[in-house]
């Protein structure tokens, strides 16, 4: 550790505002002194103390729990005191201040965003997938998203690859063990089933990669932009989707001249709506800001779902919307007012229909929405995956599979054998923090709150 993270340190825990209860946490090497400094008395460990916090004059700041968590028995591995009183933010802040003045004997200063959780980390009391859990249930925006991060939390996903790590591990020391005996190389993939070991271990690898990508729809969901001319029901469409009447419907263009934007969830699975100003061309100084951001809005969507009538069918904006769309999005063209139309025969195949005023065919559309998240309703994700967790896995996959072509040759192949697989536990490693560069740490606490 670096000094700064010797450093004793303190931090309201509990989020900004006024609430029944308030948390200011205190974690460092060795708190006793800075207690009985602070409270006039020793606590026991594990104990929650009724007392009065007290200010320079000895008088009360506010009245609460003290509990004191001896190491390495916390979850900083550290000394941690955790002070519970009334949640308004004048009487935390006047207690946060306290522990700092009182602190500044003890070289005390206020946390940085995300560690308490990095001290955790370093000091072995998690690892980083279970680190990274810890934000992500406090982002979870749905029920199966904070049952996933719990999951996460409880090491469900560390443990798969830890176990797909040391099976990795044990087949590489057999090889290195081998590679003083080059005459053995094609008897030692024999006789110890090196081929039947590497395809297990692939096999298990993409269980784990097909879970975690159902874990990474669940935390990332979808952006989806609705566009079209005006009039085509954009608003009529985020309300049915939404199930509330969020944005504003009349027969007039151009009513809608900012976007507004809803997430709703579809088995789980957070999808950002987001309905913007009819595209048009227009002289109106407002509604041409509106549309300029609507453009702004497709070049960032994952999803563009371009709005047509159905009892007026008009395909003009395909062009533009694709010129203006990122290369990762996709376009789906979807039909309106399906209930209205009668002459649908010249929709193309492709296209999706619905009545935003009757409900029919948002199923359809949900359906293919999930579709594109990849989301599979009969695999829930036991766990929650970012983007950095599904690129070392592959990168490990790609290791396995060399080591695999290695092991088909026929010809001094042990050597070779050894260093993918000795790559492939690397990349596995960088998952879990084993074997992870400092600016990655960097920057995966400074994203998490203050106090956490």
């Amino acid at each position: 550790m670096t000094s700064n993270l010797i450093d004793p340190i303190v931090a309201i825990a509990t989020a900004p505002g006024r609430g029944g209860i308030g948390v200011v946490r205190v974690s460092g090497p060795s708190l006793g002194p800075f207690i009985f400094s602070l409270l006039g008395k020793n606590l026991l460990p594990r104990h929650a103390h009724y007392l009065s916090f007290p200010d320079e004059n000895n008088q009360p700041i506010d009245q609460g729990l003290a509990i004191f968590f001896k190491h390495p028995h916390s979850y900083t591995g550290e000394d941690v005191l955790e002070l519970q009183g009334h949640g308004g933010p004048a009487v935390l802040q006047q207690l946060l201040k306290r522990c700092l003045t009182v602190g500044e004997t003890y070289g005390m200063r206020l946390a940085t965003p995300g560690e308490f959780t990095q001290r955790a980390f370093l000091n072995d009391k998690i690892d980083l997938a279970q680190a990274e859990a810890v934000a992500d249930l406090i982002d979870a925006s749905s029920e199966a998203a904070a049952r996933a991060a719990v999951s996460s939390l409880s090491g469900e996903f560390s443990r798969r690859i830890n176990t797909l790590s040391s099976s990795i591990v044990q087949l590489r020391m057999l090889v290195e063990a081998t590679l003083d005996f080059p005459e053995e190389e094609i008897e030692f993939l024999e006789k110890y089933q090196a081929r039947q070991k590497l395809n297990t271990m692939l096999s298990d690898l993409e269980n784990i990669i097909s879970q975690s990508r159902q874990g990474m729809v669940l935390r990332e969901g979808l952006h989806v932009v609705l566009a079209g001319v005006p009039n085509v029901g954009k608003s009529s469409l985020l309300n049915a989707l939404a199930g509330q009447d969020l944005a504003i419907v009349t027969d007039i263009a151009g009513t809608t001249r900012d976007k507004v934007s809803q997430i709703i969830h579809l088995h789980g699975v957070p999808i950002t709506i987001i309905d913007t100003a009819g595209l048009r061309e227009t002289t109106d100084t407002i509604e041409s800001i509106g549309i300029s951001r609507s453009w702004a809005e497709i070049a960032n969507a994952d999803v563009v779902l371009h709005l047509m009538d159905a009892t007026q069918p008009n395909s003009q904006l395909d062009e533009k919307i694709e010129l203006h769309r990122s290369r990762q999005s996709i376009v789906l063209q979807v039909f309106n007012k399906q209930d209205l139309a009668c002459y649908l025969s010249i929709i193309p195949d492709q296209a999706i229909r619905i009545s935003a005023k009757t409900g029919a065919g948002l199923d359809t559309l949900q359906s293919k929405l999930l579709e594109i998240a990849g989301w599979n309703p009969g695999q829930e994700s036991p766990w929650l995956a970012r983007q950095r967790h599904i690129d070392s896995l592959e990168q490990s996959r790609m290791h396995l599979l060399l080591a695999q072509d290695h092991a088909a040759e026929n010809d001094r192949v042990l050597d070779l054998f050894a260093e993918e697989l000795r790559l492939a536990h690397e990349s596995l490693g960088q998952i879990t923090g084993k074997m992870s560069p400092d600016d990655l740490l960097g920057e995966i606490f400074s994203r998490f709150c203050i106090g956490k």
